[in-house]
């Protein structure tokens, strides 16, 4: 049993003199005893009863947790009294037993104890995770609150205990009515609940007793949920619509390469078989921001057709920038097998869909520079860098030889023939378009697609959450070792805060896209 929080150990001698519960008269139980502090029987007679709590015998159990829930509004606060120090949540186990057992007055004791400030954030979130379900109305409630913390350690209670009630469906509605910042917790819920919530969410949507501030909550609990898809007919077309409009007025900032990253460009007159190329399926508009942010958000398993599981990740394809599409999305995903045969064949795969396709990898941790260019089904140029750099084909027109190199003398230095001096970061500005460069400057034809590696998933499956780091199997040669972690100028914008996808852009009251739709419309009567 981990020592207990205030420092009494176990074997610590009882008191010589007995201390009076001054609460109730004619009390003479002796303070001290146990691991409990002797504060406790200061006030009250219940030292006898926090034993209790760890008898076999399941009467005893119940009874002392029953009286010491009568006396949760004293037992509490004197049992946080000790852990200003403690730094370690396995300190906080004695306490934790004692806050579980006692139940809903407890939590709400431990909530007024946090309002006065007499325990630290980090402590009450490990407290707040021990009540069970006869506290589910009261995680709802917290979840309801519109403080940030407190809302997030309410939905992480509901979560645990899938709950599934008409208090928590209230509070994930409220708490996406409000805008501003939302838990990811309250995202998680809604995933988790949204086949039941959907219908009563829908429901709420179009009632028209509710105010256009509930609705306007129900809708962004619906896409948090299940994504456009959850919407019904009429908001799935107002959403489509925004979109197109946001298309219009956007401009495009593409994430840089520094540090890594790794894209393939196509040509925009030919685009379209990029699509078959790489197995991408329902595709959509969107905007290029929201692209971005899809293709870097992680990959989820969902049931094969073989009753085995598959991944499924999303790839975004651009609008056309100055005469070339780029592509992005999750590298173990579009490029498969081993990395360095994988790439490849892929860009040769797509070459023969696209007539062009150009391929760059750049990763600075493994040490990884790569670019190539293949046209109808052959590459005809490639560098590839992890020490030594090796090149193959014959150098394009817009290269400088390694042997024209100032600084090269031919009297100490080698170099093949066809060595070029461009890595992966020059060389995309010349054959098609730097992602670095590209704003407002930029042409911009068209729309970009957003579209998944799989058939029959469905874009509401995925939840919206910051890209991560992916491993993927290492290679021989110069394959790389991980999937690039690409750092773009916006930073990992939360969608609930920022112009990034539109269907929350609407949800949400984003400053620069106030004007009146269909989706903010009045519900139909």
């Amino acid at each position: 049993m981990p020592e207990a929080p205030w420092g009494l150990s176990q074997a610590q001698p009882r008191s010589a003199s007995p201390v009076h519960d001054v609460s109730r008269p004619g009390c003479t139980a002796p303070a001290g005893r146990g691991r409990w502090p002797q504060l406790l029987c200061c006030h009250m007679k219940i030292e006898s009863l926090l034993e209790d709590l760890d008898s076999d015998d399941a009467a005893r159990v119940e009874v002392a947790a029953a009286r010491l829930a009568e006396q949760a509004d004293s037992v509490v606060p004197t049992l946080l009294q000790g852990l200003a120090d403690v730094r370690r949540s396995a300190e906080l186990e004695p306490v934790m037993r004692v806050l579980r057992r006692i139940g809903p007055p407890a939590f709400d004791a431990l909530l007024a104890a946090w309002r006065r400030k007499e325990v630290a954030d980090w402590q009450v979130g490990q407290f707040l995770g021990v009540f069970d379900e006869r506290s589910a109305g009261q995680y709802a409630a917290l979840a309801a609150d519109p403080n940030y913390g407190k809302s997030g350690n309410g939905f992480r209670g509901l979560v645990r205990l899938r709950t599934d009630s008409e208090a928590g469906l209230r509070a994930l509605v409220g708490c996406f009515a409000r805008g501003g910042l939302v838990p990811y917790k309250a995202s998680d819920y809604a995933r988790l609940l949204h086949d039941s919530f959907r219908p009563r969410l829908r429901s709420l949507r179009r009632d028209p007793a509710e105010s256009p501030r509930t609705r306007r909550g129900a809708m962004a609990a619906l896409v948090a949920g299940g994504g456009a898809d959850a919407l019904d007919d009429r908001d799935r077309a107002a959403v489509e619509r925004l979109i197109r409009v946001k298309i219009l007025d956007e401009i495009p900032s593409l994430p840089s390469s520094t540090l890594s990253g790794w894209w393939m460009a196509v040509p925009g007159a030919s685009y379209e078989g990029v699509f078959e190329a790489l197995g991408l399926h329902d595709r959509r508009p969107v905007t290029v921001a929201a692209g971005i942010q899809a293709a870097e958000g992680r990959e989820i398993r969902v049931p094969g057709p073989d009753g085995g599981g598959r991944t499924v990740g999303r790839a975004f394809v651009t609008p056309e920038l100055d005469g070339w599409r780029l592509v992005f999305g999750p590298f173990d995903l579009l490029v498969v097998g081993d990395p360095w045969d994988g790439m490849i064949e892929t860009v040769e795969r797509v070459s023969v869909h696209c007539g062009q396709a150009q391929l760059f990898f750049l990763d600075d941790a493994g040490g990884s520079d790569v670019w190539m260019v293949a046209e109808n089904g052959r590459v005809i140029r490639r560098y590839a860098a992890e020490s030594d750099p090796e090149w193959e084909g014959d150098p394009l027109p817009w290269e400088t030889l390694a042997a024209d190199d100032p600084d090269f003398d031919p009297e100490y230095d080698e170099a093949p023939s066809n060595a070029g001096t461009t890595g992966a970061r020059s060389a995309c500005g010349y054959l098609s378009v730097d992602p670095g460069e590209v704003g407002p400057d930029t042409e911009v034809r068209g729309h970009g697609w957003l579209a998944l590696t799989e058939p029959g998933v469905g874009h509401g499956a995925f939840p919206r959450d910051a890209p991560h780091l992916r491993r993927t199997a290492g290679g021989p040669g110069h394959g790389p070792r991980h999937q690039p972690r690409r750092r773009g100028r916006r930073g990992s914008a939360d969608l609930s805060r920022s112009c990034v996808d539109a269907t929350h852009c609407v949800l949400m009251q984003c400053s620069r896209c106030r004007a009146p739709t269909e989706a903010e419309a009045p519900p139909a009567k």
